[in-house]
């Protein structure tokens, strides 16, 4: 209830109308996947200089309160890794008197992160599948002689990586922590950081918190970065962190020859398939046309907010990229 309120009341500047065909003036609020923090965080940032009468106040949050503040009418845009449902969407229309509009703006890759000093450098989906149900507890049942078990981390139980790891290997049935040992933090930043620090942590995280592209970028100054967004040239590919290991994976299934091939989540191989955890990311709106939430939703969705999205290491949905200076194949 206080998220709510506090949400309520950093968007009471938003409905602020101008004439058909101009970009809003005035402020909004979008409620987004902590998982997605380090690209909302630049989106807002280039759309503010680029419009400067227009500000967007992020709240960062898990999957269940951004859409519960979306169907209490709290906000009018969130940014969610699944679609709203048929119900959901009549429920706004007929109780808030509004139009849903949803885009899918990125592909995302779950990513799964160990410490530097870990031995363990690459999982089969088979693998995954039994450290989620328990079957495999321990590190020296995957590489190397420690007993100790495995620390499953993640940023918080109501988050979409949560979400996402429950429906694609329990089947949606239970709770992780049923079968695991496991720990919630509060965000992705502090996973990367309990990581970073400790040989039994295993990390879920979403890969566009491991591309070191947009940390380079905040160094570049803010008008420049516009133009290099603006410019239509090639996509290079995302180098990944080295702060810490991850982990390659592969899907040895018939529909690839049984192929034991594995893959680190970059673009190239999320836009190719071979990287197999990967998620679709949507931007809904229920803001009018002629408001600012329905500028910053045409940003994003546009060039510019597509070309940003390919600096974090995640996959654009609107730009099809021709990715160049591609990693080597992992062998």
């Amino acid at each position: 209830m206080a998220l709510l309120s506090a949400i309520i009341s950093a968007g009471v500047l938003s409905c602020t109308p101008v004439k058909r065909g101009e970009y809003a003036k005035g402020s909004g609020v979008v409620c987004c996947d902590d998982g997605f923090r380090n690209i909302m965080a630049e989106e807002i940032e280039v759309f503010e200089f680029s419009y400067p009468e227009a500000s967007i106040i992020p709240f960062y949050v898990s999957e269940k309160e951004a859409i519960d503040s979306l169907m209490a009418d709290a906000t009018q845009m969130i940014v969610i890794t699944r679609e709203m449902t048929k119900e959901e969407i009549e429920y706004i229309k007929k109780k808030n008197k509004r139009v849903v509009r949803q885009n899918c703006i990125a592909v995302d890759a779950v990513a799964l992160i160990v410490n530097k000093n870990n031995p363990v450098g690459a999982l089969t989906q088979e693998d995954i599948k039994r450290i989620m149900t328990g079957e495999i507890s321990r590190w020296d049942q995957l590489a190397g002689n420690d007993t100790t078990r495995i620390k499953l981390v993640f940023d918080n139980a109501g988050s979409s990586t949560v979400s996402y790891m429950r429906e694609k290997f329990l089947g949606g049935k239970g709770s992780i922590s049923d079968h695991t040992y496991s720990f919630a933090q509060k965000n992705n930043a502090q996973v990367f950081d309990v990581v970073k620090k400790d040989p039994q942590a295993l990390g879920i995280i979403s890969v566009s918190w491991l591309g070191d592209n947009l940390g380079g970028a905040k160094k570049v100054p803010l008008e420049q970065r516009v133009e290099d967004y603006s410019a239509e040239n090639d996509t290079i590919a995302t180098p990944l962190t080295t702060e810490v290991n991850i982990i390659k994976v592969s899907n040895p299934t018939e529909a690839n020859d049984f192929n034991p091939e594995s893959f680190l989540p970059y673009q190239a191989y999320i836009y190719s398939g071979e990287y197999p955890l990967v998620r679709k990311v949507y931007m809904i709106s229920t803001a009018s046309n002629s408001t600012v939430m329905h500028s910053f939703y045409t940003f994003v969705t546009g060039y510019v907010g597509q070309k940003i999205i390919s600096k974090t290491g995640i996959l654009p949905y609107h730009v099809n990229p021709r990715v160049v200076n591609l990693v080597e194949r992992n062998k």
